[in-house]
């Protein structure tokens, strides 16, 4: 699976044999496909596409088709992995708040002041 459907647009390869990086408007278009995939994943409330890859694929079947096609393989499995990644940090960090809130009002009712 490549950057793109058309064998034409296919990632070009260098001269040492390795491939050359996507460019701008390849760029552009995956995160265009991971964008749209991301938001119908958001409606549906689904958070990880990889465990619950069966009921992606019926909700968001012409979604995940157009952004595996802008993406590379590589890059589908990082964005789906980063965003449970993000989502579990923001609920740390959200959880670590609450506490830090908690531990203040306990601070303030045993009659400590800040200077």
């Amino acid at each position: 699976m490549g950057w793109f459907s058309s064998s034409s647009d296919a990632p070009k390869t260098a001269s040492d044999g390795g491939r050359i990086a996507p460019d701008r408007s390849s760029r552009a278009r995956c995160y265009e496909g991971r964008d749209l995939f991301f938001a119908c994943l958001d409606r549906h409330d689904i958070l990880d596409a990889i465990k619950e890859d069966k009921e992606v694929r019926r909700k968001c079947g012409k979604e995940i088709a157009e952004f595996d096609t802008a993406c590379s393989a590589a890059w589908v499995k990082y964005f789906k992995e980063k965003r449970v990644m993000e989502f579990n940090r923001d609920k740390t960090i959200e959880r670590i708040k609450k506490e830090d809130a908690a531990k203040v009002q306990d601070l303030k009712a045993q009659g400590w002041t800040a200077r």
